[in-house]
């Protein structure tokens, strides 16, 4: 398909630059079927799922993978994106034309890299100096890795080490935030389970390159970056019986989508899974195992709308984020939610 399909147009006063205080304030854009669009808050979830439901949330926890630093007078800043080894990390490079193989960056706070080759995708893998962890090294000399539509509009500061990190935050390893859960309170919570509405966690490590623009005119032609998910044995045989008794599994987050629909077999039985997915889903796609999706609203032209266009079908999707500009929802990692029913 053509990506100049899933274009629209977002007035730049739509995009949210803090979260809604509290979390479960947010609004919410109920999507339900070819039902009227319903404008409602994240607080409403209770009343709009069914007993039996389950929401299913992805526990990576994002590290403060962005940092800057100096190839000698070169200014060089660097997003990590995958681990290779204890001590080695690919990640994106800005004024990476300044640095070749064997160059030595300096992050500041002895915190130093030897950068290695450039792989297909433009990463640039780094081998950290020294014998303290990397994570170690990250907390004392990183940042966390707001995307690029908030931290140019804004230095990244304390409080995004509270804001960008979800509740169920447990594994690390993501350098974005798994942000649809970013709307949960234990509150929430709590009356999610008086209401009969179950939750999962999975683990997919969001990597950097989600915000990467989409530079191919047809979707047959874009690759998507890899990413690394794990659902163990236990999850998912849980996860099944949802399905076989006749509850709904609800994604929260385009995440726990991707990972979940990487891990069913054809006939939507979940497996277990732990390795790298590639997984690109489009318009024409058949859904194995999910029934509905909890999602912020994305960028035009994204593999995110991308993906929520193919669960809920393209016009749809573009009937539904005309609806939310011009009714004044906050747009992208820190704004509002919808929830979208198929």
């Amino acid at each position: 398909m053509r990506i100049d399909l899933f274009d629209f147009d977002l007035p730049p006063d739509r995009i949210a630059l803090r979260p809604a205080s509290p979390r479960d304030s947010a609004r919410m854009l109920l999507v339900d079927g070819d039902r009227p669009f319903q404008d409602r808050t994240v607080r409403d979830l209770p009343s709009l799922l069914r007993r039996g439901d389950v929401l299913v949330f992805n526990d990576t926890r994002v590290i403060p993978a962005q940092l800057e630093g100096m190839r000698g007078e070169a200014r060089i800043g660097a997003t990590l994106h995958k681990r290779l080894g204890l001590r080695q990390w690919q990640a994106f490079l800005r004024n990476a034309k300044r640095v070749r193989e064997g160059d030595r960056i300096d992050f500041g706070a002895d915190v130093t890299a030897i950068a290695g080759p450039r792989d297909e995708d433009g990463c640039v893998t780094l081998d950290f100096e020294g014998d303290e962890p990397v994570e170690l090294l990250l907390e004392r000399a990183g940042r966390m890795p707001l995307p690029p539509y908030i931290a140019s509009k804004r230095p990244t500061d304390e409080r995004d080490r509270s804001d960008y990190q979800t509740m169920f935050a447990r594994e690390d390893g993501a350098v974005a935030a798994p942000t649809a859960a970013l709307h949960f309170t234990p509150e929430l919570m709590a009356r999610l389970v008086a209401a009969g509405i179950g939750s999962e966690t999975l683990t997919l490590h969001v990597g950097a390159g989600t915000f990467l623009p989409v530079k191919a005119d047809d979707t047959d032609d874009h690759r998507m970056h890899a990413e690394w998910g794990r659902i163990d044995a236990a999850t998912a045989d849980r996860l099944n019986a949802v399905r076989a008794s006749g509850g709904r599994l609800i994604a929260v987050g385009t995440t726990s989508l991707r990972l979940l629909e990487s891990a069913a077999d054809e006939s939507g039985i979940i497996r277990p899974f732990a390795d790298e997915t590639r997984i690109f889903i489009t318009p024409g796609y058949r859904f194995r195992a999910v029934d509905g999706l909890m999602t912020n609203f994305h960028l035009p032209k994204s593999t995110l709308f991308m993906l929520v266009s193919a669960l809920m079908g393209l016009e749809r999707m573009h009937a539904a984020y005309a609806h939310a500009i011009a009714q004044g929802y906050r747009f992208y990692s820190y704004g509002d939610s919808s929830l979208l029913l198929p």
